[in-house]
């Protein structure tokens, strides 16, 4: 593994137990930088590996839908984990509790974690960490080019991070070891998976969906499926939400049952449709690594104030500024306003767990527009978003309605009522792009 994805967060102790890597953010066995670099430690001080998932009862806006999804990858990469002789461990509850609880009953040697920009994640890892005295190393295995050594400052904005993450891909675009099989390993106890969904304290009335299928082995079948057949006409047709021409792994990344750095290399390997390739891996490592640059780096990025300083200044110019329609957090959610096109966006979010990337930009703004504030229609969006999307509470998530919301990572626009300077959309430019019609039959409750 290159040294460049490591950090070490904690120095600590010396002991001989096991290493134990902390799964969080990248849920799969394989293409896995963190778990590689824990087995790579474990066989260097010839000790056991351990792997460790802790769930937590509830998770923000996440529902039965995410937790589902995210349950029955986890049981795929049990029976993964198994295969190489690597015990699998879940538990229930607050991590700051069972964390040190375990790793100081199987005296471990060395706490290795996966990388997540996201507040929640790094207050988990401060907590663990202040409870224990082993040392803890952090490995980015989710951004190809590791986000804190591409850049130690918030990026303004795709053209400020492209050469930065180009000029090292050479470096960390590079093939990924297979796991190895571990030897004298623990007896490999069964996790009991009712008792973890029995142990769930979250929104049950949100459905799961039933066109994707959770775990690593779905996740490879689905990117074959897109180089081999949507690959070609990616770049006509991405922005179409009537066809079919995404990969559909947002989801898998989201919750790491793929990586990204295996998708980059699969499709780079192709020798045919140079400006769809361009297109996709633009959008998988220089638009998706950029947000978790700004997350990172941003403590505010679920916020207003987290904005740029020309956007809150034209946003707050316009706070006075007449809405023709306003609606309430409850007419937005059951796809009740005066917009066809909207509402289909969100019924389709709804029904479907995804709303396409192009609805998702035009279904955002819409809320600036038809709030009473930066603030509300902030606060909307994201709740809306981590309720029914898969993959949200994502770095991508909070950046795509900060993009539509706040003018983040993007420039100053012609000036115009309630948006200010920020990006506009409406609802005739959409219909120079794709048929609406077939969008709203195809989207209808």
């Amino acid at each position: 593994m290159n040294e460049n994805r490591l950090k070490i967060l904690k120095d600590g102790e010396k002991k001989t137990g096991p290493v134990v890597y902390w799964m969080q953010r990248d849920q799969r066995a394989n293409d896995n930088w963190a778990l590689i670099y824990a087995q790579s430690k474990a066989c260097e001080m010839n000790v056991d590996l351990r792997v460790v998932f802790n769930l937590v009862p509830e998770f923000l806006e996440a529902t039965v839908r995410q937790y589902e999804f995210m349950i029955k990858g986890l049981e795929e990469v049990e029976q993964h984990l198994n295969r190489f002789n690597i015990p699998f461990n879940l538990f229930l509850g607050e991590p700051e509790q069972n964390l040190p609880r375990f790793l100081e009953k199987i005296h471990a040697s060395l706490l290795v974690v996966d990388f997540n920009p996201l507040k929640i994640a790094r207050f988990w890892k401060k907590k663990v960490a202040d409870k224990i005295q082993i040392p803890i190393h952090e490995v980015d295995t989710h951004n190809i080019v590791p986000c804190k050594y591409v850049s130690d400052k918030i990026e303004y904005a795709a053209y400020t991070i492209r050469p930065k993450i180009k000029r090292n891909l050479d470096e960390f675009l590079d093939e990924i070891p297979p796991l190895l099989t571990m030897e004298n390993n623990p007896n490999l106890e069964k996790v009991d998976w009712e008792k973890a969904r029995n142990s769930l304290k979250i929104n049950f009335s949100v459905p799961e969906v039933d066109w994707l299928i959770p775990g690593e082995s779905t996740a490879k079948s689905i990117l074959e499926k897109f180089i081999n057949q949507k690959l070609e006409s990616y770049n006509q047709h991405r922005n179409d939400p009537n066809l079919n021409a995404l990969s559909n792994l947002s989801p898998y990344f989201h919750f790491g049952q793929i990586s990204p750095q295996r998708v980059a290399l699969a499709v780079s390997s192709v020798n045919n449709f140079p400006e769809s390739k361009d297109a996709f891996l633009e959008e998988l490592i220089v638009r998706r690594e950029l947000s978790d640059n700004f997350c990172y780096y941003n403590s505010k990025y679920d916020s207003f104030e987290g904005f740029h300083d020309w956007a809150k200044k034209t946003l707050n110019e316009h706070r006075e500024d007449k809405r023709e329609f306003i609606y309430r957090l409850e007419q937005f959610e059951n796809a009740e306003t005066h917009d066809g096109l909207w509402n289909a966006a969100q019924i389709e979010v709804i029904k479907k767990g995804k709303m396409h990337g192009f609805m998702r930009m035009y279904w955002a703004k819409k809320i600036l527009e038809w709030t009473e504030s930066p603030e509300q229609a902030l606060e909307f969006a994201l709740y809306l978003n981590d309720k029914y999307q898969l993959d949200g509470r994502d770095p991508n998530g909070y950046v795509g309605v900060a993009w539509s919301i706040g003018g983040v990572h993007d420039r100053a626009w012609t000036e115009r009522p309630v948006f200010g300077k920020i990006r506009f959309m409406n609802y005739n430019g959409c219909k120079r792009k794709f048929d609406i019609k077939s969008y709203i039959l195809n989207n209808q409750k």
